[in-house]
């Protein structure tokens, strides 16, 4: 090595950089705010490997898209080229070396039987090797899905709610917040319902969050991209309507047209816009189903008192979102201003090899959420900002909160469970709060199971009451409280 090449100053690699302090110190409070308000919602985390088998995002994130196709860091797994096959077929040729060099017992014909040997099990490997492609996790909801398949996780009692914290890979163009490792803080809930509650609820979460950073002048953007039965019609309804206009718009969505046709409405390119403008809208192509769902959805953020504008062309770019999409953005970005974005991936389980689930969640751009609170003045370590919250840390919250479990009977009684709900979470406690009504002694031996310390019995006479049932699961102790005593009492009451 030359001494001018010794002398060369060793940089990070092109697209990812340090995170050196005090703007460490935000990055902590980002992720520690996570932790503390996603376990209000009874969400617990789950840690993931940054590597996967390819085949998990190609069949998940779709063969056709972006990343899959350009952006994926992918190589052949060294465990699948060193496997017995790979290791023989070395194995053969350096026995055949062995034995030319000493001369001793070689021969045309034996030459010839560990070429061969050699040729079977390098061919049998290799090929092996390029059907077994490794991968840097793009992204990370087809890791929560394959965990949840892999460790049998749909036979734990109600939904399955997990958020992750970590690292992501893609090969872009780095810019103003967009970097080649990328940090990501999502939520997934997989269960058996699809229930427009359980959307509303995890946008519920997802505000609570950003309003607990003190994240000011936010938009919400929602919109339904259909199912099975109502979007390969509306698809095929884009694909002709882009046939006579494709040929005017840009190069990607040219291809994308015959490829993809969705991803059109995702384009950016300015003379792109008054084109998309005049195509379908895929709101005027849901069946009865999408759309009841998209209704009752929309009155449930309507609410919990959460504003939101319908956005057509939020389809999402990957493959498994169906009808609920939504994306958050925020000021300080520029163009490219989304911090947030998620939505309803129903048939993702099945897909990958598991059982019939359903399943809904959103991924944060955590490098994007700090520039944000950055530019808005939100992230300032040094001086305490009076009109926030300050989170309780995550060991507190563990080891100071109750779990409560709220058993709503009747659809009238929904929103003040919503409401009651979101005051304990206020107060720090641990909540679940179940997305569809069941039989009470159904709800008690499922708020059992979840290890839940308290249950609050919330039906018609309750309504009436203005007074809740208390039930200690513990011992079985009832009281009927009006909600500040119940709140105040739980308060006093508390127990890991």
């Amino acid at each position: 090595m030359t001494q001018e090449k010794q002398a060369e100053k060793l940089q990070a690699i092109k697209g990812v950089r340090d995170i050196l302090p005090p703007e460490s110190a935000l990055w902590n409070r980002v992720e520690q705010t996570a932790r503390d308000v996603f376990a209000t919602y009874n969400f617990r985390e789950i840690r993931l490997p940054v590597i996967e088998h390819s085949e998990l995002f190609a069949r998940s994130v779709g063969i056709e898209t972006d990343i899959v196709l350009k952006e994926m860091y992918t190589f052949p797994d060294p465990t699948v080229v060193a496997d017995r096959n790979f290791l023989a077929g070395m194995r053969a040729l350096r026995d055949l070396h062995d034995a030319y060099q000493k001369n001793r017992g070689y021969t045309i014909a034996r030459a010839k039987e560990y070429v061969a040997a050699a040729f079977a099990g390098l061919s049998e490997g290799i090929e092996r090797a390029a059907s077994r492609l490794t991968s840097l996790r793009p992204e990370a909801t087809a890791s929560v899905v394959r965990a949840y398949i892999e460790h049998g996780m749909h036979t734990l009692p109600g939904d399955v709610k997990l958020y992750y914290i970590g690292p992501m890979f893609r090969r872009e163009r780095p810019q103003k917040g967009r970097y080649r490792q990328f940090y990501q803080i999502g939520a997934e809930v997989l269960g058996q319902s699809d229930s427009p509650n359980i959307d509303a609820e995890v946008v519920e979460m997802l505000m609570a969050y950003l309003e607990r950073l003190g994240l000011r002048g936010t938009t919400l953007y929602v919109n339904s991209i259909g199912n099975a039965e109502c979007r390969p019609k509306y698809i095929e309804v884009l694909r002709q309507a882009l046939q006579s206009v494709s040929a005017r718009m840009c190069e990607d969505c040219q291809g994308r047209a015959i490829t993809n046709p969705l991803r059109v409405l995702d384009c950016k390119v300015e003379a792109d816009q008054p084109i998309i403008e005049k195509l379908p809208r895929i709101t005027d192509h849901l069946c009865d189903a999408c759309r009841a769902h998209f209704s009752a959805f929309q009155e449930q953020l309507k609410q919990r008192g959460i504003a939101y504008e319908i956005n057509w062309r939020l389809v999402r770019g990957l493959d498994y979102y169906m009808r609920t999409t939504f994306e958050i953005t925020a000021p300080g970005l520029g163009a490219q201003n989304a911090i947030c974005g998620g939505g309803r991936y129903d048939g993702l389980v099945e897909l990958l090899g598991g059982p019939p689930a359903k399943g809904i969640g959103f991924a944060i751009g955590t490098d994007r959420l700090v520039l944000s609170l950055q530019e808005v003045g939100a992230g300032n370590m040094k001086a305490e900002r009076k009109d926030v919250t300050v989170p309780v840390t995550g060991n507190a919250l563990k080891a100071d909160v109750g779990k409560v479990f709220i058993a709503w009977m009747g659809t009238a009684s929904y929103p003040t469970a919503v409401k009651l709900a979101r005051r304990l979470r206020a107060e720090n406690f641990i909540v679940e709060l179940p997305p569809e009504e069941t039989k009470l002694k159904k709800s008690l031996g499922l708020a059992d199971r979840l290890g839940a310390h308290y249950a609050v019995l919330l039906g018609e006479d309750e309504l009436a009451s203005g007074s809740y049932v208390l039930r200690r699961l513990a011992d079985g102790e009832q009281k009927k409280l009006p909600e500040p005593e119940l709140v105040g009492y739980l308060k006093s009451d508390r127990r890991p």
